[in-house]
């Protein structure tokens, strides 16, 4: 299971979202996400949404109450379905590239590469991020073959 606080956030520095998400993830969040909104009275505003497991509720609320503009959180436990991940290196012509693969009931039916490999190659060769992902995705369809 794992949970989703969220709260409802006017008046705030677009600064502080960028120090506020560093904060939750280096505090072990699972995942965390802003979502443009109208509050009453029609009033624009932000939706912060973090997902933690049930130890962390505690954690994230009061963090959210103590950095934000917010008076009030929601949570609610969420059920959660996760393909089995395993994590291979692959060859290619930047060298050894790590990748994710996704099983379901046993079955492999997703592969992909991964995103912190793919962005120190773009830097390294000074190439678009893109490019990067398309190459190796390429590998990918010719290493993996797929019936769906």
């Amino acid at each position: 299971m794992v949970w989703e606080i969220s709260a409802n956030i006017d008046d705030m520095s677009s600064e502080t979202y960028s120090y506020l998400y560093e904060q939750i993830l280096e505090k072990g969040a699972l995942d965390i996400y802003t979502e443009g909104i109208f509050m009453k009275k029609n009033r624009p505003a932000y939706k912060i949404t973090v997902l933690c497991k049930e130890k962390d509720l505690d954690k994230f609320t009061k963090l959210l109450l103590v950095e934000t503009s917010t008076f009030g959180v929601r949570y609610q436990k969420l059920k959660r379905v996760m393909l089995e991940r395993k994590f291979e290196k692959i060859e290619t012509k930047y060298g050894n590239i790590q990748i994710k693969l996704g099983y379901l009931n046993g079955e492999l039916i997703k592969v992909t590469p991964e995103y912190e490999d793919c962005k120190i190659i773009a830097k390294k060769e000074n190439l678009p991020l893109i490019k990067v992902f398309n190459e190796i995705n390429c590998i990918i369809s010719e290493k993996f073959f797929f019936n769906y």
